[in-house]
């Protein structure tokens, strides 16, 4: 079951990210033909590209955590025991997880501030609260996923330490 919901938690997140980054370059590569060719620029192509980077940063956080590969510097992890290892893997994930809890619930107030005040982009004039919100749940569906590492099956190469 859990493997099932982490292969569709992939493949959702990673369809959401290929789906944006093509947008992206359709975008991109529309403007800089339009803009060249025709000298007539896609207006607005500037913001929806601030946009997309801002979905594509976000929605490739929860896919990074739950892959687990994120950077990790292991300087000293040859030296370690299974049990140290498993235990700085907990704690690292609560770490994680009250991290980025706090700062989707920061996100989250300013996402209603933001829809209090109506705020939009400057040229195409797009409401900036769904995408406040929408970088508020991303966070917070990241530190979920913390919190389901904290209990799965670590990595199958501390699973097979000698040490």
């Amino acid at each position: 079951m859990a493997k099932t919901w982490g292969r569709r938690l992939d493949l959702s997140l990673g369809m959401i990210a290929a789906l944006v980054l093509m947008l992206m370059m359709l975008l991109t590569t529309s403007d800089v033909f339009a803009r060249y060719m025709f000298n007539a620029p896609i207006r607005g192509a500037f913001e929806l590209t601030e946009l997309c980077l801002v979905l594509l940063i976000y929605a490739g956080l929860p896919l990074v955590s739950h892959r687990e590969s994120h950077v990790v510097v292991d300087l000293f992890e040859s030296w370690m025991s299974v049990g140290v290892k498993r235990t700085l893997r907990v704690v690292g994930n609560l770490l994680c997880t009250g991290a980025l809890a706090g700062m989707s619930w920061v996100i989250y107030l300013r996402a209603v501030r933001v829809a209090g005040y109506g705020d939009t982009t400057s040229v195409l004039k797009l409401p900036l609260a769904p995408v406040a919100f929408t970088i508020a749940g991303l966070i917070f569906a990241t530190a979920l996923i913390h919190i389901g590492l904290i209990f799965a099956e670590p990595p199958a190469e501390e699973n097979t330490s000698a040490l």
